[in-house]
Parts: C-alpha cells; structure tokens; sequence
C-alpha cells in the first residue's frame, strides 16, 4: 500500500458520505498512509451567490467568474466547506489542516485563454509542494480549497479537477483517487449500464467523441487526463458510498474505473 494519495471530492459529495468513509480515511491515516485532499463546491458556491442576488452563468462548463463572484467562491470554498470538512475528519478522530490555494502561494495560477469570456478562472501554473510535505511532515492531513493566486495577489477560481491534478502531478504520487456518486465510467452495453474497470487515455476520447461519456463526467475524465502526467500512472474513479472504498482502492482491488495512460 502506498504512504500517499490525492484525493478530489466535489462539495456536495463530500457533505453526502456516510460517517464510514471518514472512519476509512482516518483508519488509513493512523496506519501511516499520508491522504491529500482536494475539494470543490459548486453547488453551495451557486446557492449563496443566489442569496446574495449575484448573478452566474457558465461558459463552456467554467463558471464566469467576476470579483464579486470571487468573493463568494472564496468564502464558501476556503470557508465553509473547507472548516466542514476539517471538522468532520477530526470528529473521526483524524488530524487535518485546511489550506487554502492562496496561503503561501500554494496554487500558483494564470489565467485562463479565453479570459476575456470567463473571468477570474485561473490555470494553475505551480504547486508549493514544500507547504504540503510540511503539513503531512506534522501529522496533519491537507485539505486543499482550490482557489488560486498569482505573484500580484489576483485570486482565481479554478476548476477542483484540475488542481487536485495539478496537485497529484507535482507531488509525484502515482495514483490519484476522485470521489464522486458515481460507481465509475459507465458504457452502455446491450441497454444497461456497466462500469468499464479499466480504459485508456485514448478509449476515453473516443467514447466523448461517440457521446458515450457526456455530460457532466466529462469534465472528470478530461481533468483525469490532464493529471495523468509526471509520476502519475493512473487516477481512480469511484463512488464514496461503497464500504472502504479508500482503503480498497490502496489495495488494488477493482473498484471503480482506472484509467491509465497507455
């Protein structure tokens, strides 16, 4: 089993786990594995910038981010959802830290091409990998907001898939695991659905390009694509309902979907 993995949850995931995930997590963590978390938030960033009567819209699946969009992704991202997390696992009887991209310069960003159309969205440009071997070196689990900053102090929203990418590649972890309420990639085969245990970089291309992955797991196995790079051999793709899920997926058992580079 190896000592350390990233892991990416969305917000809304994470709030739906049963308490037996975080026991699973903190179990793994008091036998020396070093877990790196990476979360998102869309769903509640949405839902305060309704309350506060701010206006959203997406362009190609980015939220369009202005300042004032920036001040609510800041604070629910970094805020609220970060301390819930942090809080959860420490009622489980784990130790974690909650960092945001934009405590000592952790994520490094720019933006992103289409600037003009999107906003304050940021690409991430480096990872401060030191901050979070120092946090894992105390005995802290990272649980990382993924909001980014550049040399000036521009904050950036950006994308929880990429940075937790981001993230994996630059601390060289071989295997990343994403959390979702998903069982995997699903493929139809003769009217059902069936979770694909294994498919390559190249095979998931060409189900998009057939519009047999579409939607919303798009933006998952793109950003799975985009992390598999350096030391990164394979990111993971389960469902964090299922018993263990964590410690399973250490194991090498097969759960979910592995997609892998060849």
């Amino acid at each position: 089993m190896e000592q350390q993995f990233v892991m990416k949850c969305g917000g809304s995931t994470l709030a739906a786990l049963p308490d037996s995930f975080f026991d699973d997590l903190v179990s793994l963590q008091q036998q020396g594995v070093q877990p790196v978390i990476v979360h998102g938030g869309g769903p509640a960033i949405s839902e305060n910038l309704a309350k506060l009567g701010i206006p959203t819209e997406f362009v190609q699946g980015l939220r369009k981010t202005t300042e004032d969009v920036l001040d609510v992704v800041e604070m629910v991202l970094a805020g609220s959802i970060n301390k819930q997390i942090v809080r959860r696992i420490l009622t489980h009887g784990g130790q974690s830290l909650g960092l945001s991209g934009s405590d000592g310069l952790l994520i490094q960003a720019k933006p992103v091409h289409n600037h003009a159309e999107v906003g304050w969205v940021g690409d991430v440009t480096n990872v401060k990998v030191e901050i979070i071997s120092g946090v894992l070196g105390m005995g802290y689990m990272p649980v990382i907001a993924p909001v980014g900053i550049d040399a000036q102090g521009q904050r950036y929203n950006i994308n929880a898939d990429t940075a937790a990418g981001a993230v994996a590649s630059h601390l060289g972890v071989t295997r990343m695991i994403v959390v979702t309420d998903v069982p995997g990639i699903l493929k139809n085969v003769d009217g059902d659905k069936r979770v694909l245990p294994s498919v390559t970089v190249q095979e998931i291309e060409d189900m998009i390009a057939t519009g047999e992955i579409y939607g919303g797991m798009i933006p998952k196995v793109r950003a799975a694509i985009a992390c598999i790079q350096g030391k990164v051999q394979e990111v993971v793709i389960v469902d964090g309902s299922e018993p263990n899920v964590l410690s399973r997926v250490l194991r090498g058992d097969g759960i979910g979907t592995r997609i892998v580079r060849m």
